[in-house]
């Protein structure tokens, strides 16, 4: 006997066809030690947001993983922590912004890496902004 249309499984899809597509995050904040990372670390395999490619990266010159033309032009949408960020992200790469989300998440620079009252921030303010 036939299930109700609404009841079938989803077809599955032939290995030919092309992977849905990935949003990718640039988590930003001044030096790539502490913030940017965590959140890299927390929504690269977080299981209520598949689909997100991220990466890190930090302002300062001497950053681990500094931001380039290359970082900005390839992520989808950008977080960054606090408002003095999102400045000088503008001011050096605003010729690249133009069709780039820039999300100021207003965390400040008290936080050591993966420390969990950061991890709940990261989880409270960066969903309500991914597609």
């Amino acid at each position: 006997m036939e299930r109700p249309s609404e009841l079938r499984e989803p077809e599955a899809r032939e290995p030919s066809d092309p992977p849905e597509p990935k949003t990718r995050v640039l988590f930003v904040c001044g030096k790539n030690r502490w913030r940017s990372p965590t959140a890299e670390r927390v929504f690269a395999d977080h299981p209520d947001h598949p689909g997100l490619e991220c990466l890190s990266a930090g302002l300062s010159h001497d950053a681990p993983t500094p931001v380039s033309v290359d970082l900005v032009r390839w992520a989808d949408v950008i977080f960054v922590m606090e408002p003095v960020h999102k400045a000088k992200l503008a001011a050096r790469f605003r010729d690249y912004l133009a069709s780039t989300r820039v999300v100021c998440l207003s965390i400040p620079d008290r936080y050591r890496e993966m420390d969990p009252e950061l991890i709940g921030l990261l989880e409270r303010r960066v969903p309500p902004h991914l597609r």
